[in-house]
């Protein structure tokens, strides 16, 4: 998992007010949770833009004043409803030994024979939820398809990740190839045509 830089700043009063404050200036109120203590901090919203702006997940490293840092991951974020500003960050902090849950993106390589035939690549899941260590967590889950055909799907179960657990149901579709209307008028070709009757030869006199 990639490792981004954030710094900020510890924050002097904790209220709704000060939250607002901060926010005027173009700063993010932010909450550390899940270590020894919570911490409250706030940082420059263009700082976000490789945290926020990414399906994947990274690893945060948080730097404040004082020298102090903490390993964490984004939790949750708050946007304002109108203009979509990012108003509030929550970070989980990392701690050695201890799996955290998050859900990756997933990704597909290469290029489906089914797709090749004609047929239609759905991905059903665009995330998916796992758990485990922070060492052991990609930044994706990358599926290749080259070997899926028509009417084949890889759900679940089919994914295997060292160190890594998957959460969601083992029977729930990830990524499947359907049968089209061209797919499927070639595989019939001329069921709907009758067979012409053969002709019976003369009868010898």
């Amino acid at each position: 998992m990639k490792t981004v830089s954030l710094s900020g700043s510890l924050r002097a009063n904790v209220g709704k007010t000060d939250a607002a404050a901060l926010r005027v200036k173009g700063l993010v109120p932010c909450v550390l949770y899940g270590g020894k203590d919570q911490v409250h901090f706030f940082a420059d919203e263009r700082a976000f833009k490789p945290i926020i702006f990414t399906p994947n997940v990274s690893i945060v490293n948080i730097e404040l004043e004082g020298g102090k840092s903490y390993q964490a991951i984004l939790q949750a974020a708050q946007y304002h409803k109108i203009t979509d500003k990012l108003i509030h960050a929550d970070f989980l902090e990392l701690v050695e030994g201890k799996a955290i849950t998050v859900e990756l993106p997933v990704k597909t390589v290469g290029q489906s024979e089914g797709v090749k035939k004609g047929g239609k690549l759905t991905i059903k899941m665009r995330k998916l939820k796992v758990k485990g260590l922070a060492n052991k967590l990609p930044e994706f889950i990358e599926l290749n398809i080259d070997k899926l055909d028509i009417g084949q799907s890889i759900a679940v179960g089919d994914i295997n990740i060292d160190g890594v657990s998957m959460l969601n149901a083992k029977n729930v579709t990830v990524v499947s190839v359907a049968s089209t209307r061209a797919t499927a008028a070639a595989e019939e070709p001329a069921k709907a045509a009758p067979a012409k009757a053969a002709t019976p030869a003369p009868a010898k006199k």
